[in-house]
């Protein structure tokens, strides 16, 4: 077991000084958009873990100590039963109408001859229709016949949109206001289960669409009651730890203490480990009453890892190496590329659970029904076609005593295909040659086990020391919840270029791909760590212009809907706001590198861009910013900081190249404006939300650039003044975004917090902050977008955003 080297790796890796001990929801396996997987509640054994989407992606782990059962990890993974597909899983003919039927229209004598017949789904949108549906109310009644009634849960499984009506059999079964972007499992009582009959039954739906999209598509499902299952206790969780890279666990089991730890070693200086699809799971073991036990640890992967709805078949097998252990699954119909959105999972690909040689180790393929009995040794009967199967490992540590026993498993995704850039398949950067396989990549995670836990812990503590440097304990700890979501909210790939594209996710909200007003916000932890990161994220933007393909004389704001890069597919343009980001962020990179190497590369496009600040920034006509959610807005002030300190970034670029009269010319403009803009944005002890409306107030977090960039386009006193007027402004949970609502940003906040000239002042931002971290009701990926009132989402989670919370590391790192 080589349990001394791996005992003396543990004691490293765990560090001397706890971070973080309480969060949202916590990263237990994060790599990208699609293979990310978290713990929604404190208790790893509370829920079932679950894809950032919130859908649930079961991974389990039980001791077995002396013949005695200890669940440690997720929840027993439900088993369901199909009684009426959905169209996604079965096609299906029902009777609908879209006038008004008569009261009696629900049930199950009543004649619908006269009504329409029409295949599901139900929508107004012809791409996703069998039957398109353009009227405000829909009511459509299945057929269905039953054979049993053996039936112990009954659910309703439904994609609707907007408000429902659901009967069975004449009799009200279910209400809903609302719609849904996916279909959910809805719990049906006792008594709607009763009225069920054997042969003909009706399900009647009434669905209203009240604005937006139209949908329709429901179904039954039963989850049968198990039977003849071990009695299994649950694991006294004595501790929970959140590190930049890893998440790590203590539990008590009997009289055995387990050390469980989750490492996805995202570490940003290295490339090619950074874009490795490989986390690792690895546990320590040892008795804590003197005594000698029996300890067998089981590990257990769903095949919902590899698919987007649970309802499609995988085919799951083995494919051991030499040397390693190793299940796979994946879809049987791989769709490569096929699908695009934002509540999605992918379903192409392959999924896989690998052990090394020398753990005493076994693995097989189940249902989810028959995981238990991979301790008992009954495993000759290997599915491997099915739905809802389970990649399942045993490691054998024997009889354990004082001295830890350890061993560890290893997770990986192979996508074969991660985006397609202007209508070309793009492999993961790991795989940019076309010539590497998956394999190879567990024989390297194996083989650099020791060194990679120790360059984890390495930068666990650089980010954490970073960070409680440059703004105190509870700064750092938010540093360290935003690490592993703001990496994985992006995918690497290398572009027909031979570039650098480092492709984010606008993860709930809208399913862009690199836009550029999410790049803005999440740019300080890749500036302070590796910019060519940010490179990464700017040169799809810079490619999209100067192909031409992007014709407009502004910055684009994405590049399509995700995994789908061909061009910008969000409604309306942010000129001002793209074109600021774009100019700041350049000029960002060559303050990080100490030249404008990068800058000289896309000179042509920037000076077009300036030129479009020059012209239409300063006083901003009615247009969306980055905080697009809070409306269209005119003469935003805050949106002209961006185009000035914009403009201070061009010029400041200009001089880095020696082109002295450009820079001259575009400084002498960007102060002119900040003169200006002081005088119109003016509104006695603070500055307004926009020129016209003194009565109003914004967090002006743009002007955070002037101060990093050392443009001083603006005096201090500007900071200032708006710092001393915000500390007056702060609710429970943070500082409103603006005077129009009490919701904020959190990245923004910490933005803004960083013109404060003294640490109490920071702190005080901070503080309230942190609170809302600790205390959100909302247990998700932590949320960029909450209530200042109560602390819960408002939307957004698992965005990158969060990066930006490292804009006062970078200011520290960034002093002379």
């Amino acid at each position: 077991m080589r349990i001394a080297s791996f005992c003396l790796l543990l004691l490293v890796c765990l560090g001397t000084s706890a971070q973080v001990t309480k969060a949202p929801a916590y990263p237990l396996i994060t790599h990208d958009p699609y293979f990310s997987i978290w713990s929604t509640t404190d208790a790893l054994t509370a829920s079932p873990t679950k894809h950032w989407t919130g859908v649930e992606q079961s991974l389990q782990g039980i001791l077995k100590v002396d013949g005695q059962l200890y669940r440690f990890l997720g929840t027993e993974e439900k088993v369901y039963e199909t009684i009426l597909p959905l169209a996604e899983e079965q096609a299906y003919t029902c009777r609908y109408t879209e006038t008004a039927p008569a009261a009696s229209w629900m049930n199950n004598g009543f004649d619908d001859t006269q009504w329409k017949t029409g295949e599901a789904p139900f929508s107004k949108n012809r791409r996703q229709a069998k039957t398109v549906w353009n009227s405000t109310d829909l009511w459509m009644r299945r057929v269905f016949m039953l054979k049993d009634l053996n039936i112990h849960q009954l659910y309703l499984k439904m994609q609707h949109d907007d408000n429902v009506e659901v009967y069975i059999n004449g009799e009200p079964a279910f209400s809903r206001k609302g719609w849904n972007s996916r279909s959910e499992l809805f719990p049906l009582t006792d008594a709607v289960k009763a009225k069920l009959v054997k042969g003909e039954n009706v399900l009647a739906i009434h669905v209203a669409n009240t604005a937006g999209g139209a949908y329709l598509d429901a179904g039954l499902v039963n989850e049968p009651l198990r039977q003849n299952q071990p009695p299994v206790f649950t694991a006294v969780q004595r501790s929970v730890e959140l590190k930049a890279t890893q998440t790590r666990y203590a539990f008590a089991c009997g009289g055995v203490v387990l050390s469980l730890s989750f490492t996805s070693p995202l570490l940003l200086h290295d490339l090619d480990l950074l874009s490795r699809p490989i986390s690792y799971i690895s546990f320590s073991v040892k008795a804590n009453d003197g005594k000698t036990h029996d300890v067998q640890c089981y590990l257990g992967a769903s095949t919902n890892l590899a698919v987007n709805d649970s309802w499609q078949t995988v085919v799951a097998e083995k494919n051991d190496l030499k040397g390693i252990q190793m299940l796979r699954a994946g879809t049987k119909e791989q769709p490569v590329l096929q699908k695009k959105g934002d509540n999605l999972r992918i379903d192409w690909g392959h999924l896989y659970v690998a052990v090394p040689d020398g753990f005493n180790s076994t693995q097989h393929i189940s249902t989810v029904g028959d995981y238990l009995q991979s301790f008992s040794g009954q495993t000759s009967a290997i599915t491997n076609t099915g739905k809802q199967l389970v990649l399942n490992t045993v490691v054998n540590l024997g009889k354990t005593g004082m001295q830890p026993k350890e061993a560890y498993l290893m997770i990986g995704y192979d996508d074969l295909q991660s985006v397609k850039y202007f209508n070309t398949n793009l492999k993961p950067w790991w795989n940019k040659s076309g010539t590497a396989i998956i394999g190879d990549l567990f024989y390297k995670a194996r083989d650099g086990y020791r060194s990679i836990m120790q360059q984890c812990d390495s930068v666990n503590n650089r980010v954490y020391q970073d960070a409680l440097h440059a703004g105190g304990e509870a700064y750092a700890k938010l540093c360290v919840l935003g690490y592993r979501q703001a990496i994985a909210a992006h995918k690497l790939v290398q572009s027909p270029q031979g570039e650098i594209l480092f492709l984010s996710k606008e993860n709930f909200s809208n399913g862009s791909i690199n836009t550029v007003d999410v790049t803005y916000p999440s740019s300080p932890l890749f500036l302070a760590y590796n910019p060519d990161l940010l490179k990464g994220m700017l040169n799809g933007i810079f490619y999209y212009s100067e192909s031409g393909k992007w014709k407009k004389p502004f910055a684009a704001h994405d590049l399509g809907t995700y995994p789908l890069a061909n061009g910008q597919t969000y409604g309306e343009d942010m000129p001002v706001e793209e074109c600021g980001n774009m100019l700041l962020l350049t000029a960002a990179i060559a303050k990080a590198e100490g030249n404008a190497k990068y800058a000289l590369q896309h000179w042509a496009t920037l000076t077009t861009w300036a030129d479009y600040l020059s012209r239409e920034g300063f006083d901003p006509a009615n247009q969306l910013c980055t905080d697009d959610f809070a409306g269209h807005l005119a003469r935003n002030a805050n949106l002209s900081v961006k185009a000035i300190v914009g403009l201070g970034g061009y010029a400041m670029l200009a001089e880095m190249l020696g082109k002295k009269e450009i820079a001259a010319t575009y400084r002498t403009m960007a102060k002119n404006m900040a003169l200006r803009w002081m005088e119109m944005a003016d509104a006695g002890d603070h500055y307004a939300l926009t020129f016209d409306n003194k009565n109003s107030w914004s967090q002006k977090y743009n002007l955070v650039w002037d101060k990093l960039l050392g443009l001083e386009l603006f005096p201090s006193s500007v900071y200032q003044k708006e710092v001393a007027y915000y500390l007056t402004k702060q609710e429970l949970f943070g500082l409103p975004l603006d005077s129009r609502k009490t919701y904020t940003k959190s990245d923004w906040i910490i933005w803004t917090a960083t013109l404060a000239t003294t640490q109490k002042d920071f702190e005080a931002f901070i503080d309230p902050l942190y609170k809302y971290a600790n205390e959100t009701p909302s247990r998700v990926p932590i949320s960029d977008w909450h209530e200042t009132t109560n602390g819960k989402q408002v939307g957004f989670q698992a965005r990158s955003v969060v990066g930006g919370y490292f804009m006062k590391v970078l200011e520290r790192l960034w002093k002379p």
